[in-house]
């Protein structure tokens, strides 16, 4: 008969409990997450390649028509590079939208309008700034959740860029409120 009463494995001190092995640690928990993500479809990467391509379209527009206001040649210099960014976006979106057997859109996003109606050069840097910072949370979100090596490869570069722009730009509006 086997005493059920001492629950004690063979070795161990009484006084100290054995530590007990669990199956999965809190730590790996993003890990797990990561594995368990669910990919977006093609349908959802085309809208949300659309969305960023009509957002880049507004941002490079508003930023060429910035420039023709900008008396400023350092400015216009910065203004034509971050406008050369959007461009270079704008192709490698449609391009992947392309791959994925789907037309581009050819509308500009609402951020454009949105820009020109701020008064000042300053207000309007401001604000490309911002929609700078939500492209790149966009970015951020979607990454993770898109399948396509080089797709993901493009956008992650995409941010990057955005937030260098975003750096460059709060540079110069620092002088500028100094």
């Amino acid at each position: 008969m086997v005493d059920v009463t001492d629950t004690t494995p063979e070795g161990a001190d009484d006084d100290h409990e054995m530590p007990r092995e669990y199956s999965s640690s809190p730590c790996y928990q993003h890990e797990l997450e990561q594995e368990l993500s669910v990919y977006m479809s093609d349908q959802e990467i085309v809208a949300l390649l659309n969305e960023l391509l009509e957002g880049e379209r507004a941002g490079a527009q508003g930023l060429n028509d910035m420039c023709k206001d900008c008396d400023e040649p350092k400015l216009a210099e910065l203004l034509l590079l971050v406008a050369k960014d959007e461009g270079r976006y704008c192709v490698m979106l449609g391009k992947h939208i392309r791959k994925l057997g789907e037309s581009p859109s050819s509308a500009t996003g609402v951020f454009y309008e949105k820009l020109q109606s701020r008064e000042s050069l300053v207000a309007k840097l401001e604000f490309l700034n911002r929609g700078q910072s939500a492209v790149v949370r966009s970015l951020e979100e979607a990454i993770p959740n898109i399948s396509d090596i080089e797709l993901r490869r493009e956008l992650e570069e995409m941010r990057d860029t955005h937030i260098t722009n975003i750096e460059h730009c709060a540079q110069y509006l620092h002088t500028r409120v100094k």
